[in-house]
């Protein structure tokens, strides 16, 4: 398994691999870039086909992390950690989550960790402790994932503004891809602004009991791609625009809440070619990660102020990627790259 030469490697500072023979952990951490501030990103656990691409997620991962970090104003650097295992058959998830603490306590603070897809807030409190360098605790900031479901909310609604030139989402047709943690928040907050909501998740007792609640149109998952929609937000895992998917879609805009939504950056110029607007993922995304930043004595009126910039961050990128006449998630990297080399916006 190759790492400095891999196509994923951005010059990231750390990456570990973590071994625990009693508990059966097996984990990658990486740290990609540090220069605002500790590393901090969350601990995804799946069951992944090969250690191949859990590395190739974990690296994907970290650096999105740091550029969503400086976007989003944070004075943290990127990180992410992956547990290779199936969340759904963990015989001790106690034994697990401590020895992933004592692996992140080893790294003394250069990254912080907490939770992400196939973990929680209760698996971080585990790990919690053995380690100080947790985040998102029950009885600080919490769990991050209705931020994030807010924050994409908003995001919808900025690129609706951009691209439609309407200020409500009222009789708009969004089609969910996923419904977990944030899916189903970020539904809730479609649902109560009048979109009509057409979803897809792999479990479909939950789809079924979502759909009900929020009076949605359900469909198998790879039909979520030609659905006749305004939105399409992705909010499963990465890499659902593709050479595979771009060729079906019909919504005039890509925002939601997943990581890594561009299978490859090329797939940011097809879509710019195909009229559709995307918004950035890791832009988008980022609430939970700023509601997690004010950790320390939490405000959550401030928390959600802060979250509510990511509308007007946006705005930005989508103006000024008309101005360039080039694709958004270009005009956000090289933002990210600004602030993250010590120039300001």
């Amino acid at each position: 398994m190759a790492v400095f030469n891999h196509p994923s490697y951005d010059a990231h500072e750390q990456v570990v691999f973590c071994r625990d023979e009693e508990s059966g952990l097996k984990a990658i951490i990486a740290v990609h870039n540090t220069h605002l501030g500790p590393a901090f990103g969350g601990c995804r656990m799946w069951n992944y086909h090969s250690d191949d691409e859990a590395l190739t997620d974990v690296l994907r991962l970290s650096k999105g992390m740091t550029y969503k970090n400086a976007l989003a104003g944070l004075a943290m650097g990127g990180g992410k950690a992956v547990i290779i295992a199936d969340p759904a058959h963990m015989p001790d998830r106690a034994a697990l989550f401590r020895a992933f603490g004592r692996f992140v306590n080893k790294l003394g603070g250069s990254y912080y960790s907490a939770e992400d897809v196939g973990t929680s807030p209760a698996d971080i409190k585990i790990a919690s402790e053995e380690t100080p360098f947790v985040a998102g605790l029950e009885g600080k900031s919490g769990d991050p994932s209705p931020f994030t479901a807010l924050g994409t909310y908003l995001g919808i609604k900025a690129a609706v503004k951009h691209k439609l030139s309407r200020d409500s989402l009222q009789g708009l047709k969004v089609a969910v891809q996923g419904i977990g943690h944030v899916g189903y928040h970020l539904c809730r907050h479609l649902h109560e602004d009048g979109a009509e909501l057409i979803l897809t998740d792999i479990h479909p007792q939950s789809l079924a009991q979502v759909a009900s609640e929020f009076n949605a149109i359900t469909v198998a998952p790879q039909a979520i791609y030609s659905q006749d929609v305004d939105v399409y937000a992705p909010c499963a895992l990465g890499a659902t625009l593709n050479d595979t998917t771009l060729p079906l879609l019909k919504a005039a805009i890509v925002a939601g809440c997943a990581n890594n939504q561009l299978a490859e950056a090329r797939h940011g110029e097809q879509l710019k070619q195909m009229g559709v607007l995307y918004a950035p993922d890791y832009v988008i995304n980022a609430g939970g990660i700023i509601n997690v930043s004010f950790e320390t004595d939490y405000d959550m009126a401030k928390a959600t102020a802060k979250v509510e910039q990511i509308y007007q961050t946006l705005l930005t990128i989508f103006r000024e990627a008309d101005a360039q006449n080039r694709p958004t998630a270009e005009i956000a990297d090289e933002m990210a790259r600004k602030i993250i080399n010590g120039q300001k916006r």
